[in-house]
C-alpha cells in the first residue's frame, strides 16, 4: 500500500472528507489516526458548545474505512455496510480526534474498531465505533 497516496486521498481527494478539513495524525497497515480540526460551523448545540453527532459519525466511518484500506491494495474499493456509534459524553469545542485498528480482515469484509476524543483527553473519549466494510478487490 501506498500510504503517501492514501494521505492525500483521505485528505484532499475525497470533497466530503476536504470540506470537514479532516488531517491524518498517523498512518500504517491497520491503523488509522485523523483530526478534525474544530470549526464554530461544526457545532451542533450551541448552548454547551458540542460538536454535531454527524461530524462524530462521519469521523468513526471515515477512520475505520481508511484503518481497513491500510492493508488493502490501493486499487481495492472499501465500502462501509454497517456502523454503530456509541456517543459517551459531548465532543467540545476543540479539535476532534479518532483512531481505528483493524480487528478483522478478510478477503471481502473487513471490521475496525474506533474511538474518538478531543485534544488534550485521550484517555475521555466522547464516542466509541464499530464499522464493517465490504472489500471489492481491484486488479
Amino acid at each position: 500500500m501506498d500510504l503517501a497516496k492514501l494521505k492525500e486521498i483521505i485528505e484532499e481527494g475525497l470533497p466530503f472528507n476536504k470540506l470537514l478539513g479532516i488531517r491524518v495524525a498517523e498512518l500504517r497497515e491497520g491503523h488509522v489516526r485523523l483530526r478534525v480540526p474544530f470549526r464554530p460551523e461544526l457545532v451542533g448545540d450551541p448552548r454547551r458548545p458540542a460538536l454535531h453527532g454527524g461530524v462524530l459519525s462521519t469521523l468513526v466511518d471515515v477512520c475505520g474505512g481508511f484503518a481497513v484500506w491500510t492493508s488493502c491494495h490501493l486499487e481495492d474499493r472499501i465500502a462501509t455496510i454497517d456502523l454503530s456509534v456509541d456517543y459517551l459524553r459531548p465532543a467540545g469545542a476543540k479539535d476532534l480526534y479518532a483512531e481505528a485498528e483493524v480487528r478483522l480482515l478478510g478477503n471481502r469484509v473487513g471490521n475496525a474498531h474506533v474511538v474518538l476524543w478531543s485534544e488534550g483527553e485521550p484517555d475521555r473519549h466522547v464516542a466509541v465505533g464499530r464499522a464493517v466494510y465490504n472489500i471489492r478487490r481491484g486488479k
